[in-house]
């Protein structure tokens, strides 16, 4: 967890970094819109992707890495766009709820992928999100990042509690 001097640790989990073109354009505007909230933003194409890929278990150890992170950080961030989203940050996302770590849901993309008239994702990716007020948590802009009513600024905000 965050110490007082320290800022507190957020993990993007995102699909942007397969493609060089989303890579360039649209991850810098996601990774500057958490910065810019004063978040120390843990992006593993970034962190931990620099592996030799010519390694028989390159993967195995990009795959450790990535939930090493995910435990490690304070919350996560989660680009669900697509339909279905990407199975990795699906799996980033389960390991989050499943710590019990702050989620936050990215998708600026219309289409729906739910049975759910209430959820516009598949309700599994909505437990990690409380049962009132879960579109708090649920952006779809970049610019909505910054929204001082929403969740996330509000959760940047809240100062650790100390045992006392």
């Amino acid at each position: 967890m965050a110490g007082p001097q320290s800022r507190k640790t957020i993990y993007l989990a995102s699909p942007y970094g397969f493609s060089a073109q989303q890579r360039e354009l649209l991850l810098p505007r996601l990774v500057e819109a958490l910065e810019g909230l004063g978040l120390e933003v843990w992006e593993p194409f970034a962190r931990n992707n620099q592996v030799d890929r010519t390694e028989p278990d390159w993967a195995w150890r990009i795959g450790q890495a990535d939930f090493e992170d995910v435990r490690e950080a304070d919350a996560i961030f989660a680009v669900v766009n697509g339909v279905p989203p990407d199975e990795g940050v699906m799996v980033e996302l389960g390991i989050a709820i499943a710590l019990g770590k702050p989620t936050f849901l990215f998708r600026d993309d219309f289409r729906r992928a739910t049975d759910s008239e209430h959820y516009p994702l598949n309700l599994m990716l909505f437990t990690g999100l409380p049962r009132e007020g879960w579109r708090d948590w649920h952006y779809e802009s970049v610019q909505e990042l910054a929204d001082p009513k929403k969740a996330l600024a509000r959760w940047v905000g809240e100062r650790e509690q100390t045992p006392g």
